[in-house]
């Protein structure tokens, strides 16, 4: 299964990215933390260069959190800044607290050369659909960006003021030219930053079918009453008979359910689940 998509928009956004992150003395970057690997934009270390980052894994509270762990602890003894969140509840002190923590020496420095201190400046970056819009909303605590949960909602460039003390440069979420990984445009596909309007959601659904038989057998029992033993297909059609997604003539509506399958794991009905593991345990796609 060969996903692909990088819309004209988005090398705009490489652009203004290059052009403006000289303006920053920050980069938060948000990844999913279900798909931790898959939502790292490659573009942006090409950019960026030694560019000082804070990365965020967002949606934690839909991932496993046993698998946030291991992701956590392997950032760390690469010596990253990294910190969980869930952008849509939670508080944002700890965030905020450690943008400060690291934005201290700048700080500091200004004060040494008698200069006058202005606020310190972010950029936040991300692929599309991670969070983004609502953790601005939250972190300026109001309605500030637009949020939605269909990818590149968040258009052009915006500065938001956080305080007194930090400014926050915006930018639409941003994919790559070319996924040389299959796995990486199944993973973006599951968790939203890719189109559904161009995408097999069926073959997708199949996909997502496998892997939770697979890392973790008894969620779709659980959920639609199902056995889930034989082909993926099988499980599939019967969970549409289950769910009641059936056309006239007592047919399979195999679009139906491949929506009801993929929406229900992205809204974590289906329990937290994650799709990697820094050891690469993602399930091979058969597809």
């Amino acid at each position: 299964m060969d996903i692909q998509w990088y819309p004209g928009h988005m090398k705009k956004t490489r652009d203004l990215i290059s052009q403006n992150h000289k303006l920053v003395d920050l980069i938060v970057e948000l990844l999913d933390a279900r798909a931790p690997r898959s939502s790292l934009n490659p573009i942006f270390d090409d950019v960026l260069g030694d560019k000082k980052r804070l990365f965020l894994l967002n949606k934690s509270d839909l991932a496993d959190p046993s698998v946030n762990n291991l992701w956590l602890d392997f950032y760390q003894k690469q010596n990253k800044d990294i910190l969980l969140m869930n952008s849509r509840s939670g508080s944002t002190k700890v965030i905020l607290d450690k943008i400060r923590q690291m934005n201290a020496p700048i700080h500091e420095r200004m004060i040494q050369r008698g200069r006058k201190i202005r606020p310190m400046r972010m950029m936040i970056l991300g692929v599309p659909n991670v969070g983004k819009s609502s953790l601005i909303n939250r972190l300026a605590g109001r309605a500030s960006a637009r949020t939605g949960d269909k990818p590149g909602v968040t258009r052009g460039k915006q500065w938001v003021r956080l305080g007194k003390d930090l400014e926050l440069f915006d930018t639409p979420g941003i994919l790559w030219p070319k996924f040389e990984d299959n796995q990486e445009g199944i993973h973006l596909a599951l968790i939203g930053s890719i189109r559904d309007e161009i995408l097999d959601r069926q073959s997708l659904a199949l996909e997502l079918v496998r892997r939770l038989i697979k890392d973790y057998p008894g969620v779709l029992r659980q959920r639609y009453g199902c056995e889930e033993e034989g082909e993926a297909l099988v499980i599939m059609e019967n969970i549409a008979l289950a769910r009641g997604a059936i056309l006239p003539g007592k047919q399979i509506d195999y679009e139906r359910i491949a929506r009801i399958l993929i929406d229900e794991f992205r809204g974590g009905i289906l329990g937290r689940i994650s799709l990697e593991r820094p050891d690469n345990g993602a399930v091979e796609s058969t597809l």
